[in-house]
């Protein structure tokens, strides 16, 4: 009995020591992201350094690199980005593209953490993982509401985003000068028929 008192105890001991250590990890964790997440929004992307967010997080840079292995990480983490895509239920079939093209270049121009994220998506796999979650749970939705084929909606969506997002790598990461000079009326007249045909025309 003694024994066997004995290793439940130390099997006892074992778990609570698990579970603090378990709540401290998680602890350090939502401490970094909450650091994380201010200094991103006051500094902006590039002017963020790991070494002020442990300073605000109150704890060593190593840690950060630790939990999130890089800058790009850890931003990827801490940056949760809601489109807020517009309902195209309302919206006139036809006018489905110009309706997304206007609303993804209001957004690129006010949001400088989407063109974080978009950089960030390119070069590190947390960041295509964020990337590929916005596509999955905020950009399908919506082309589900006009595309004609429900199979082909995952394809026909996977295009719109191509079109948009290239367009935002030449004119907000790149900044390539005729991408940049082109108005944002010009942007709509020349991408919202090609977002609406990849949305809504007969299968080629």
């Amino acid at each position: 009995m003694t024994a066997s008192t004995s290793s439940s105890d130390h099997s006892g001991t074992r778990r609570g020591k698990s579970t603090a250590q378990t709540r401290r990890s998680d602890a350090t964790r939502t401490a970094i992201l909450a650091a994380a997440r201010e200094r991103f929004a006051a500094d902006g992307y590039e002017r963020a350094t790991i070494r002020a967010i442990a300073k605000d997080a109150r704890i060593d840079p190593s840690m950060v690199m630790r939990y999130f292995g890089s800058k790009e990480g850890l931003f990827a983490a801490a940056v949760a980005l809601d489109l807020r895509l517009p309902d195209l239920g309302p919206v006139p079939r036809d006018e489905a593209g110009r309706t997304l093209v206007t609303h993804f270049l209001g957004l690129w121009e006010e949001n400088e953490e989407l063109t974080a994220v978009l950089r960030v998506g390119a070069t590190n796999q947390a960041g295509a993982e964020r990337m590929q979650g916005i596509f999955r749970d905020q950009l399908l939705p919506v082309a589900r509401q006009v595309c004609p084929d429900p199979e082909q909606v995952p394809a026909r969506a996977a295009l719109c985003a191509a079109q948009l997002l290239g367009l935002a790598l030449t004119r907000y990461v790149l900044r390539l000068p005729p991408a940049v000079a082109l108005t944002r009326e010009e942007l709509v007249a020349w991408l919202g028929p090609t977002v609406q045909r990849y949305l809504t025309a007969p299968s080629p």
